[in-house]
Formats: structure tokens, sequence, C-alpha cells
């Protein structure tokens, strides 16, 4: 069985570190928890964003040696449950921030909440409702 208090780490491609960085921290408020300071040969970039004290972080990679190309589809979701109706403001800093809204591929999420892809075309969900 696992632990519940197990850490997650949810890592994606990115062919833009600073663009993603701007949407997940200025955007969406997360902070910047830990990110590479200097390129080593063989190594990934990364940026990881997520809050203070959670048992979760979303990783942004970038390889310059070998990049991949972010392959996104409508159903690839980082859903966030804010428990509380999506605010508008919040909408308007994501897309100002190199965002796009967009309709759900699952019409249950716009039903329940806002979707908007990031700079490299991956879906994050708002959605108003808990999760439990």
């Amino acid at each position: 069985m696992i632990d519940p208090a197990v850490h997650v780490r949810i890592a994606r491609p990115s062919r833009d570190l600073a663009a993603a960085e701007r949407f997940y921290v200025d955007g969406l408020g997360l902070a910047v928890l830990w990110r590479t300071t200097e390129r080593v040969s063989g190594e990934h970039d990364l940026v990881m964003v997520g809050t203070s004290g959670a048992a979760w972080h979303f990783e942004l990679t970038r390889d310059p040696e070998h990049p991949l190309e972010p392959t996104p589809t409508v159903d690839d979701l980082f859903v966030l449950y804010l428990g509380r109706p999506v605010d508008e403001e919040v909408i308007g800093r994501l897309v100002a921030a190199g965002g796009t809204r967009v309709p759900a591929h699952n019409p249950y999420w716009d039903e329940h909440g806002v979707t908007v892809t990031d700079p490299d075309g991956y879906r994050l969900v708002l959605c108003s409702r808990t999760w439990s």
C-alpha cells in the first residue's frame, strides 16, 4: 500500500522553460521550489513549481542536447480542485502569461471549471469542486 503522504512529482517537457515558468508562477501563482542554475552537460534544465509544504510538485524539463517536442493531447490534464468558483482574475493572469482559454474536451470540466492551455499546449483545469 502506498502511504498517502508520499510525495508526487509530475514532470513534463517544455520548449521554453522561461515561458512555462511565467505561466505557472506569474499566471497561476505557484512558487519556484527549485531550478537548475547552470548548464551541466548531460543533464536536463528544469524548474520545479508548486506550493510550499505540499506533497507534490510540478517539474518542467528541457534537455538542450536532445530536446523533446511536447506532445500534449486534449486529455493531458493538470487539474487543481479549488473548492470554490474560479477567479476570473486568475484566468486573466494565465492568459497574460501566455495561456489560452479553451473549451474542454470532456464537457465535465466546462461544467465545473475552466481549461487553459500552457505555452507548450498542455491543459490546466481549474476545477471549482473539491476532491473527496
